[in-house]
């Protein structure tokens, strides 16, 4: 039985097969509204969400599943003292697979030690999102037309994105990336970032402050919220919350084939005059979100 707890979990062909298949979903959608008929997916969501969320749960419903599940922990027996894994025997004696985000590192692979279904981890804290990444990947391979051979502009909150983490582990992998990492100095991409993946692979990196002076470097742009539920101090986060601000003047500098995602939700970082500009990438990104999911519940379950 095979989990969805880090990016690392599927090989590049493993994940070369399931982007064909989203891209098969996304041209063939009618041909996958059964493949999932009488599958129920658990979301257990110890943390608010939006788009992940929806997202599982659209995907699992276009597939012809059904989901069950909670969205915050106050209305399941968590509020008791349940377990992890009392919670996760328990929802996986009723359902097919499970989606699990939670605000602890580390939680999801925990709880795929004792579930009887495949768990696929929507988040844990400020570690992982593997799912996310999954999504990026197939924007970056939908709007450029290959993963390889790119430089990657990550910019905003790199210490507490998850996204951003994920993101760089993920494509450390593939051929010719370098990238640049644009943030305060108190939102640095975390050490062991660097020292486990970049500098251990030998992958090309900067780090600079001020997105204006390398954004016409600039094979994709990857936008990113300062996270406010990360910080201790809010007299921080109010400091550091308009670092950056995309808009008009700053995408003038900006090359014409440059591509724009944003893992959303966003704040003031991207302003709403991008949204119509042909760059703009991230409501795409929401939407191939859906088709990963899709895919990656198909595959998991074995039903394809």
């Amino acid at each position: 039985m095979k989990h969805l707890i880090d990016p690392m979990d599927f090989s590049v062909d493993e994940l070369e097969t399931l982007f064909e298949l989203a891209e098969d979903i996304i041209k063939k959608q009618d041909d996958y509204r059964h493949v999932c008929d009488h599958k129920v997916l658990a979301t257990l969501f110890y943390e608010p969400s939006t788009r992940t969320r929806f997202s599982f749960e659209a995907a699992m419903i276009r597939l012809g599943g059904q989901v069950i599940g909670f969205s915050e922990p106050g209305s399941s027996s968590v509020m008791k003292g349940e377990s992890i894994p009392d919670t996760i025997r328990t929802v996986g004696s009723y359902v097919d697979i499970i989606a699990m985000r939670h605000p602890k590192e580390g939680a999801p692979r925990y709880a795929s030690y004792y579930s009887p279904v495949p768990i696929i981890n929507a988040g844990d804290g400020g570690h992982q999102h593997p799912t996310q990444t999954l999504t990026d990947l197939l924007t970056i391979k939908q709007s450029k037309g290959q993963i390889s051979n790119l430089t990657i502009g990550l910019c905003g909150d790199l210490k507490f994105g998850r996204t951003v983490h994920s993101l760089i582990k993920a494509m450390s992998r593939y051929e010719n990336i370098k990238f640049i990492l644009i943030s305060p100095h108190e939102l640095q991409i975390p050490e062991y970032i660097k020292m486990e993946i970049l500098s251990k692979k030998n992958i090309p990196y900067m780090e600079v402050e001020r997105l204006e002076d390398i954004i016409d470097k600039l094979d994709i742009l990857y936008m990113t919220r300062v996270q406010k539920e990360r910080f201790f101090n809010e007299a921080d986060y109010i400091r550091l919350k308009d670092s950056y601000i995309l808009d008009k003047e700053k995408l003038k500098l900006a090359s014409k084939d440059l591509a724009i995602l944003h893992p959303l939700p966003r704040v003031n970082e991207i302003s709403y005059e991008v949204d119509e500009d042909p760059r703009a990438c991230y409501f795409k990104q929401v939407k191939y979100g859906m088709f990963i999911r899709m895919a990656l519940i198909t595959k998991l379950l074995g039903v394809m």
